[in-house]
């Protein structure tokens, strides 16, 4: 692994017990200037990850802690009429910062997730008609409960499309418990967590990134790869625009941190089940049938030829 990128995962991993694999995700899609949606049930870690991300950054953070009442001036922030001057001041809110931890994101109406659309596309936030960009590097992190849960909103497709990858943290195996719980009851289980890399080594990670080739075959594979969702009857949506480009620089991410300046399959295929599940709408028979959107993924790698 990238000595840095190793660095990072390390620093994290002192906070997350038996994780490595989904903190290696979240660091690919830091690498690849992605979002991260985390879902799960509560309790298994997923706020702790993102603030684990953030105390091993040196980089401003913020939280936002998701409730029905939330509205979208608590995230973008607002405008203020000040009697002194007559004039009205632009507040920024949470958004600008470089890590938002968008909390149980899923509890806020549909009307206040929006508020997060614009900022995660195009990293800035308008305020009363100001346009205000966020520093850079710039991630959102968002968690929420599974959708059958009691008092959730489903996320719009609009905003699923803007998280680069859905992770799920899951629940730890016997071994990993027993060292979370020997460290806990040892005081050493949320021992403080220092800053590793800095905002500016972040962003010359990210060029570096998008240095990495990407051979002509490899990017017709790709392509083959999203076409493929699209004229499937199981899916009734097939993946983006927005989906293509991010695997490419997913896969550009995962060949990087394996420390290579080029693209093979596997970083293709593999960056392929993390930024395309998500964006899937399944058709109504593949619903009753029970076919996850990564089995269904997992069966377009297997047919589509691999250059």
């Amino acid at each position: 692994m990238n000595e840095k990128a190793k660095r990072l995962k390390d620093s994290m991993e002192q906070r997350i017990v038996g994780k490595g694999d989904v903190i290696e995700k979240i660091i690919i899609s830091v690498l690849a200037g992605g979002h991260v949606l985390l879902e799960d049930v509560p309790g298994v870690g997923k706020t702790s990850l993102a603030k684990a991300l953030a105390d091993s950054l040196s980089v401003s953070f913020s939280r936002i802690q998701c409730t029905p009442d939330t509205t979208p001036s608590d995230i973008t922030g607002l405008s203020v009429y000040s009697p002194v001057d007559g004039n009205f001041s632009v507040i920024p809110g949470p958004v600008v910062n470089n890590i938002i931890l968008a909390d149980e994101l899923n509890r806020t109406s549909p009307k206040t997730q929006s508020a997060l659309l614009e900022v995660m596309e195009e990293h800035r936030v308008t305020i009363d008609g100001k346009e205000i960009p966020v520093p850079e590097p710039f991630m959102v992190i968002g968690t929420q409960n599974p959708a059958e849960m009691a008092g959730t909103y489903p996320l719009p497709e609009s905003q699923m499309d803007r998280f680069m990858m859905r992770l799920s943290v899951g629940y730890p195996d016997a071994t990993a418990s027993e060292d979370m719980a020997r460290r806990f009851l040892e005081g050493e289980l949320h021992e403080e967590t220092h800053p590793v890399l800095t905002g500016d080594e972040v962003i010359a990670m990210k060029k570096e990134v998008e240095k990495v080739s990407i051979h002509e075959n490899l990017r017709a594979y790709a392509v083959s790869i999203v076409e493929a969702t699209r004229n499937k009857a199981e899916i009734s949506c097939g993946a983006s625009p927005r989906a293509l480009l991010s695997m490419l620089r997913c896969a550009q991410a995962i060949a990087y941190i394996n420390n290579r300046n080029y693209c093979i399959p596997e970083d293709i295929a593999g960056a392929a089940g993390l930024t395309i599940p998500h964006r899937l709408m399944l058709s109504a028979e593949a619903r009753l049938s029970r076919i996850t959107k990564e089995d269904f993924v997992r069966k377009i790698l297997e047919q589509v030829k691999v250059p």
